[in-house]
């Protein structure tokens, strides 16, 4: 099983892979979101995908972020974007593969920081996160509100 960076042929089972892993996101918006992420400079955003007989096992998407990353003290911070393995093959080392190769990825461009976020509801993502070596830094609730114009 080799790890590496997705390229255009990989994109009909990557936009799957990220179907399952962000469900309320159209088909379409995950394939131009996949086109830009290969469009991009690779110093900027990657893709990584975990390869299998029968398809990608999983995926890891990261990015450069040089915003204030929240927990973070340096600039510019590797972010892990999103990850997923199939549930079928879960347990068996290919997130921590997969993570492994976003730390090579940011390190390779000057990061000392690695950073990542979860839903407050998805405790699957934090064991997961600290069983590879993350810490917690900080909880935050967003908030928004509608604005209209006075007429």
């Amino acid at each position: 099983m080799a790890v590496r960076i997705a390229t255009q042929a990989d994109l009909g089972a990557w936009i799957a892979l990220r179907g399952a892993l962000w469900p309320d996101t159209p088909p379409d918006a995950h394939r131009r979101e996949a086109a830009d992420i290969l469009a991009r400079s690779p110093r900027h955003c990657v893709a990584f995908l975990q390869d299998a007989r029968d398809g990608p096992y999983g995926f890891a998407e990261a990015a450069l972020r040089r915003d204030h990353v929240n927990g973070c003290k340096s600039s510019p911070v590797g972010f892990l974007e999103g990850i997923y393995v199939r549930p079928e093959d879960q347990g068996r080392g290919i997130g921590r593969q997969l993570v492994q190769a976003v730390q090579g990825w940011a390190l390779e461009r000057g990061c000392t920081e690695l950073a990542s976020d979860a839903d407050l509801a998805n405790t699957a993502s934090h064991a997961f996160h600290r069983s590879v070596g993350f810490a917690e830094t900080e909880r935050v609730v967003f908030f928004c509100q509608p604005l209209r114009r006075a007429t």
